[in-house]
């Protein structure tokens, strides 16, 4: 019996089969990629500072332009980090990339109709900010979720620390702690005081909403809030722990 011939419409539609079969491997192998390489490299610029900029351009501000300006660990005051963590993910140090304590208190505060919290770790945070878009959906969450398990597995914590206190937006296109603290304090970024320290990260929630040059009663408020959450989780030596 002869074998049947292959129509053209067969062998495109198999072609086409091998490729969406690939896709995933492909996107596990170059996400993986990124965020090894990311371990060693200072990243240029974040999803996020890229996606405000060609938001700009299509507004016809062809002249915005981003602030910022990597500073390595050393060479930023201890005091933001440690107010991002008591502000943002006092767990930070415990959790492996998403705190299940906080989803769930987060989830009963929602379900009673209080005033809507997030549960998101520093983890997804960079996450989000460095590979991702703004806004919701299941198929943005299930990325971000894995590229919060690559980064708690690739890097140490205080690697994870450092990118986020560079890639945050503490205001409308001022991304990390030079920028910010040059921005709204006149100073680097080593120079920052706890009070400083807390107001920065006051903001972040919706930098956008809130500044940091005026604040308003709520940042102010928020500002005195977490530098008692500071003192409390033990000030900058809570990042001695950190590898």
């Amino acid at each position: 019996m002869q074998a049947m011939t292959k129509t053209p419409g067969t062998r495109r539609r198999r072609r086409w089969l091998r490729w969406l079969l690939a896709l995933p491997l492909m996107f596990l192998l170059v996400s993986t990629l990124q965020v090894a390489t990311l371990r060693f490299i200072d990243p240029p610029f974040s999803a996020f500072m890229a996606a405000r900029v060609l938001q700009a351009w299509g507004q016809g501000d062809g002249g915005f332009r981003i602030a910022y300006d990597w500073r390595d660990r050393d060479q930023v005051s201890s005091h933001l980090p440690v107010a991002v963590i008591a502000s943002e993910d006092q767990r930070f140090a415990e959790h492996h990339g998403f705190d299940l304590e906080a989803i769930e208190k987060a989830r009963r505060n929602n379900a009673r109709g209080g005033r809507l919290r997030g549960a998101s770790t520093i983890s997804q945070q960079v996450s989000k900010n460095l590979f991702l878009w703004s806004g919701g959906g299941w198929v943005r969450k299930g990325i971000e979720a894995w590229y919060t398990v690559l980064i708690e597995t690739l890097w140490p914590k205080a690697r994870i620390l450092e990118v986020y206190v560079n890639v945050a937006e503490f205001g409308d296109g001022v991304y990390g702690a030079q920028a910010a603290a040059r921005t709204y304090f006149g100073k680097d970024a080593f120079e920052l005081g706890p009070a400083e320290a807390a107001r920065l990260a006051a903001v972040l929630p919706s930098p956008k909403r809130y500044s940091a040059a005026r604040p308003g009663p709520y940042v102010q408020r928020r500002t005195r809030a977490i530098q008692r959450q500071m003192r409390q989780i033990g000030g900058t030596g809570y990042l001695d722990g950190l590898e």
